[in-house]
């Protein structure tokens, strides 16, 4: 007789999902599957809809990572209508990608992920999270706090709103940025790049505290996509690159042609597709481990020399353990920081010339930009009046679906037994899907309290051991 331990829900991260892990007859765990229990619909309900409107729609998606969705889109919109943008407009939104980033990964390094690390996977629930990292650290959490604040005013100078952003239409930028802007931005980003370089040491103190553990927690063999330029880190543009475990290029091709290389299936037991690689139907993985592992240079001093002490942990080599997702976010963060001074020392940014003339036509484009949990995908078709005929999405957590699901099962065959349940063995499953930063779409929609109850049965049905959160 099967049993089965659910985890509903997963704490800490952007949504409610939840973890069923699957007990055979002799009480070894037979499987583990990650649930997205949450049903939105945007594909279907898009259609209809004006096409240059969607950009404005999409950053409805999402209220953590909102930007990201708002440029995918508008690039999706631009490859209907075959426009270039100016440049200093391309540069306004690749200030968007940084900013908006940095807020983000600021927030699941420090408050999401580093209760694990910094207090401990067995640690005390009740301090395992944000309060228990001001706790420990206050000075720390503070500069923190203050990272997010100088991304989140970079989205709103830039994107003219802190949450949902509306300066990127078909065609470049509704407006430009002004001297004022420019200034306020500019005398927070050393301060930025200062503060991740903080984060940047606490990964690497973790790292070592963790050297026993990192290596092969939920470490598996897969393929890994991201954007590159030439090969180096990117995250607005550029080709999208697929390599294999060992790092060969396996394929560089435009965004344009994704259909070729990706398909996707459903599965009963989530809401959320499963896309995967065509040749073979392999699994692969996206997100900022994924971009490290595909590229093959950083364009900015100080995360050039953080990636190549990350390069050389396997001999230049891919990594797979989960855990060194974290440890790939602090390195994106610095480089996030330091393009974003770049990018405001450059006069061209001040430019006036921020939007080309769209002409109305029918067609088919494809947006791609990374968003801090990976590759993001928006596909869509029009009519020739201007209607969205179809809307296809492949958002970052979608695409890291199968390897989440490895991820858990391999954590739980590690840890999980029939006879006992503790908060260490519970936390250790979550912490395998917290490594990917899965983001559900509308974590800023849940409401009240969501109860955690995990009951272990034996094979008769009696009670073995329970534990719950309010």
């Amino acid at each position: 007789m099967t049993q089965k331990i659910t985890i509903d829900p997963i704490t800490r991260i952007e949504g409610h999902g939840k973890v069923t892990i699957h007990l055979n007859g002799t009480g070894e765990v037979s499987a583990a599957r990650f649930h997205v229990m949450e049903f939105r619909g945007f594909e279907k309900f898009c259609e209809g809809r004006m096409v240059w409107d969607m950009p404005l729609i999409t950053t409805r998606i999402c209220g953590i990572c909102p930007t990201a969705h708002h440029l995918a889109s508008v690039k999706a919109c631009e490859a209907i209508f075959d426009v270039e943008i100016p440049s200093a407009a391309k540069k306004l939104r690749e200030l968007l990608v940084y900013g908006s980033g940095l807020e983000d990964q600021a927030l699941h390094f420090f408050f999401l992920a580093a209760p694990d690390l910094v207090l401990g996977p067995a640690s005390d629930p009740m301090m395992r999270n944000v309060l228990g990292i001001v706790d420990a650290d206050k000075d720390l959490a503070m500069k923190a706090i203050r990272l997010r604040k100088i991304g989140k005013n970079i989205v709103e100078r830039v994107g003219g709103s802190s949450i949902h952003p509306v300066t990127a239409i078909p065609g470049g930028m509704s407006k430009g940025i002004t001297a004022e802007d420019r200034y306020d931005m500019l005398k927070s980003a050393d301060e930025a790049i200062d503060y991740a370089e903080v984060a940047l040491t606490v990964a690497k103190d973790l790292f070592r505290k963790y050297s026993d553990l990192a290596p092969d927690f939920a470490s598996f063999n897969t393929m890994y996509m991201g954007l590159t330029n030439d090969g180096m880190l990117e995250e607005y543009d550029g080709l999208i690159r697929v390599v294999d475990k060992d790092g060969k290029i396996v394929a560089d091709f435009s965004p344009q042609n994704y259909t070729k290389y990706i398909d996707e299936r459903v599965e009963d037991y989530t809401w959320t597709k499963f896309p995967y690689w065509k040749m073979g139907e392999e699994t692969y993985r996206v997100g900022p481990l994924a971009r490290l592992n595909v590229a093959t240079g950083v364009s900015t001093a100080r995360a050039k020399a953080a990636f190549d002490e990350f390069k050389s942990i396997s001999g230049g080599k891919p990594l797979h353990g989960s855990l060194y997702y974290h440890y790939a976010r602090v390195i994106e963060l610095l480089y996030k920081a330091e393009r974003i001074k770049e990018l405001l020392l450059d006069d061209e940014i001040m430019s006036d010339k921020v939007r080309v003339k769209v002409e109305r036509k029918a067609g088919e484009g494809v947006g791609v930009i990374e968003a801090p949990r990976g590759t993001l995908i928006h596909h869509y078709a029009a009519d020739d009046f201007g209607k969205l005929t179809k809307a296809n999405l492949i958002v970052p957590t979608t695409h890291n679906n199968k390897a989440i699901d490895t991820a858990i099962e391999m954590v739980a065959k590690d840890h999980v037994r029939e006879d006992r349940l503790d908060e260490g063995v519970l936390n250790m499953v979550e912490m395998a899907a917290r490594c990917y930063d899965p983001c559900l779409s509308c974590a800023t929609h849940a409401l009240g309290k969501m109860p955690l109850e995990v009951i272990l049965y034996d094979q008769d049905g009696k009670v073995l051991d329970s534990i719950r959160r309010a």
